[in-house]
């Protein structure tokens, strides 16, 4: 994979695996040549894309191995909200008021993993679905200690360490299903549970913009959304199931003529909805035939023990991976 040009302060200095061609391609693509593309003095660690009017794309580098991921801001007439907060590196509020011109502003995260929601701690108060909660208050001082070595040095990303939140408690607000943000008059924004990815995964539909976004349940690389017959400890895990997760999906796939377009968390966004219907018929035929994969991907953790998992493509997108435990 060719570098990609950027004015970024923090630089890749490695993946732990290799990127999608095509994911690469369009990233390659976006970054170089997009027109609304800039970075901010108060945080040059993050390039921000205006997608909509009132809509920015906050892209930063992932700090430990996997793909870089969005962040995605939305300025209503009263109230602006972020969605996501990913390592939180350089003033990421700064920067929220400064494009949102200083407007109050709702943090929400789709889930508790650590390029997603370890940044929230810039903040005050956070929002998620309320199955998230105790996962977000797992986090403490020590969540960015794993992205340097023994020596202190970086592993993935060269950053200035300095830069990196100090970590401090805030407000961990765990909402239902159906709860609605209002950014002023008629402007909302509507949290969908999902589960999959996370126990408590959950998209958010932007009912004015006719879009949503999904985190990390659909993305064009690799879309990790649940597994088959594995059972993990931790509260809420059985919503982790490729069984929860399609019944969760068919509820997002039922509103399709409330949104047109899907923003998934990491590389393409902007998707046509029609792909939510092509995820959910490939979850559909794992869950009718597990052995009905395309491949398998071994990896092999700090125990040198293997782990595999299966992937089975969506038509016309990428693939959903998924534990299964053999018989």
């Amino acid at each position: 994979m060719w570098p990609i040009k950027s004015e970024l302060k923090s630089v890749r200095i490695k993946h732990d695996a290799a990127i999608d061609p095509i994911s690469w391609a369009y990233m390659k693509e976006l970054r170089e040549g997009n027109k609304t593309r800039k970075i901010y003095p108060i945080n040059p660690y993050v390039e921000v894309y205006t997608l909509r009017d009132n809509l920015y794309g906050l892209f930063t580098h992932n700090l430990d191995g996997g793909g870089d991921v969005w962040m995605f801001l939305t300025v209503g007439p009263e109230k602006a909200m972020l969605v996501d907060t990913a390592y939180g590196l350089g003033d990421l509020k700064g920067l929220c008021d400064q494009l949102s011109g200083g407007k109050p502003l709702y943090v929400a995260v789709t889930h508790e993993h650590f390029d997603h929601a370890y940044g929230s701690c810039r903040f005050d108060k956070v929002y998620c679905h309320e199955y998230l909660a105790p996962y977000l208050a797992q986090q403490n001082e020590h969540i960015w200690d794993y992205l340097f070595d023994e020596y202190g040095d970086n592993i993935w990303v060269d950053f200035d360490r300095n830069d990196l939140p100090k970590f401090k408690k805030y407000e961990i607000a765990g909402m239902k299903d159906g709860y609605t943000f209002n950014l002023g008059g008629d402007y909302e924004i509507e949290l969908i549970y999902q589960g999959g990815h996370s126990p408590g995964h959950a998209a958010f539909l932007d009912k004015k913009n006719r879009l949503v976004f999904t985190g990390d349940n659909i993305i064009c690389d690799t879309s990790g959304c649940g597994s088959i017959n594995v059972t993990r400890p931790g509260p809420h895990m059985e919503n982790t199931s490729l069984q929860a997760y399609r019944d969760n999906l068919k509820k997002l796939v039922a509103r399709m003529d409330e949104y047109d377009h899907v923003f998934p968390a990491h590389f393409m966004v902007d998707v046509e909805n029609g792909v939510m219907q092509n995820e959910l018929e490939c979850v559909e035929a794992i869950i009718a035939d597990p052995d009905s994969y395309d491949y398998v991907m071994t990896s092999y953790g700090k125990d040198s023990k293997p782990t595999s998992r299966y992937a089975k493509h969506i038509k016309g997108f990428s693939v959903v991976f998924y534990g299964y435990n053999k018989a």
